[in-house]
């Protein structure tokens, strides 16, 4: 979306594991059916994405299949200042919305793209693969609003999950069969990182563009799902399309966090994971490159 950082951070996300299943077509949000309460959330928790609802537009009429592989669909709609659905948004990198699921202890992640009908609802098929309660980020740009929007929701799937203890702190990552090497910092100064894509040994040299880029990453801050997605330096056809893909992101805050670098080869769509640790630094950032996101795309 806009070259600027957005930081996500999702209230309770991560660590809010297994709530009062919900039923298919249910209302979803917090996991005990109260009603947030947006006038104690904080600017910085707003900013970050931790609620629902943010310069008048809320995420709501979220319904999922309640249990796992429970085939169904995962809707929801954008209501707007007016109190109405909200119909026209601003394509940003390839896409009118953007939808970042994962569960509370950082597993299955998904980047998918639902479509919106005439309502203003928009949907996906849907299949959760195992029980627990999922954070769902909306990430999107009205067309007629205040500029890059992300709103989250938690839902919980029935049935008792074994939580999954965080991965190992790790600068490589194999996914189908091809190597991610990780290179440079995250850190809360801004810095620069790069990810070099190899298979078999052999440099990726024709990475497919992928949402008008040659790779995206997303990183979730452990201890809550803080969520930051970053966009690559330079353009396509404008930049090599690997094996190297340089990003300039910048942490809210120090802590452990979980990278998502997807990047598009073969026709497929790839997701290398990391778990890296940010530590607090006062040094300015010296690239002025890049593309940040915080409660949406960058």
């Amino acid at each position: 979306m806009q070259d600027r950082l957005k930081f996500a951070a999702v209230g309770g996300g991560l660590v809010a594991l297994f709530g009062v299943a919900l039923g298919i077509g249910a209302l979803v949000g917090d996991p005990t059916g109260s009603t947030p309460d947006h006038g104690a959330m904080t600017h910085t928790e707003q900013d970050a994405g931790l609620s629902d609802s943010r310069s008048g537009y809320t995420l709501g009429d979220l319904t999922a299949p309640a249990d796992p592989n429970q085939a169904g669909a995962l809707r929801f709609r954008i209501i707007g200042p007016d109190a109405m659905p909200v119909t026209r948004f601003t394509t940003q990198h390839d896409k009118k919305l953007h939808l970042i699921v994962v569960r509370s202890d950082t597993a299955g992640y998904r980047h998918v793209h639902p479509t919106m009908d005439d309502t203003g609802t928009w949907s996906i098929d849907w299949n959760w693969a195992t029980p627990g309660t999922y954070r769902i980020f909306a990430d999107f740009v009205p067309e007629q609003g205040p500029g890059d929007l992300v709103l989250s929701r938690t839902i919980t799937v029935a049935g008792t999950a074994a939580t999954q203890p965080l991965p190992p702190e790790s600068r490589s990552a194999t996914v189908d069969g091809y190597q991610v090497h990780m290179t440079g910092d995250l850190s809360t100064a801004g810095s620069e990182l790069r990810f070099t894509v190899t298979r078999d040994g052999a440099p990726v040299t024709d990475l497919e563009p992928y949402l008008g880029a040659y790779a995206h990453l997303v990183a979730l801050r452990a201890n809550d799902l803080a969520y930051l997605h970053v966009h690559p330096m330079g353009e396509v056809g404008h930049t090599p399309a690997g094996p190297a893909v340089t990003f300039h992101a910048q942490a809210p805050s120090a802590g452990v966090y979980r990278l998502y670098l997807d990047f598009s080869h073969g026709g497929v769509v790839h997701t290398a994971e990391f778990t890296v640790r940010v530590e607090l630094s006062t040094a300015p950032s010296t690239s002025n490159g890049g593309h940040h996101s915080g409660g949406a795309h960058s």
